[in-house]
């Protein structure tokens, strides 16, 4: 026996179809960079959520050298001057809090999701 559809029933599963297509992640596309500006002695956004493979920029828009130094010392950018940028990636397991070296006021949190 032969199924037939009806013009209706495909337009419906057309856009059923394309709605599940556009809803899923774009996580194959590969990882994020997540940019952290660095600007008026404060890390922006102060939490970053990235996934592991995830890529982390930290911008310096200042005058003054900062650097993206973890609490425990587990990993650090060293100094980025005004204009430059540097990026980590994002492990499992490394440590999540972090300040600036030169201005241990400044502060900032990576949620690893």
């Amino acid at each position: 026996m032969k199924k037939t559809y009806s013009r209706r029933n495909v337009m419906v599963g057309a856009a059923a179809s394309a709605a599940v297509l556009t809803a899923a992640p774009l996580r194959a596309q590969g990882p994020t960079v997540h940019e952290v500006q660095i600007h008026a002695f404060k890390f922006d956004p102060q939490t970053v959520q990235a996934r592991v493979g995830d890529a982390i920029r930290w911008t310096n828009q200042d005058l003054a050298p900062h650097t993206a130094t973890a609490d425990e010392f587990g990993w650090d950018t060293e100094e980025i001057s005004k204009g430059e940028f540097v990026e980590i990636v994002v492990t499992k397991g490394m440590e999540t809090s972090y300040f600036c070296a030169f201005h241990p006021h400044m502060k900032g949190t990576i949620e690893i999701l």
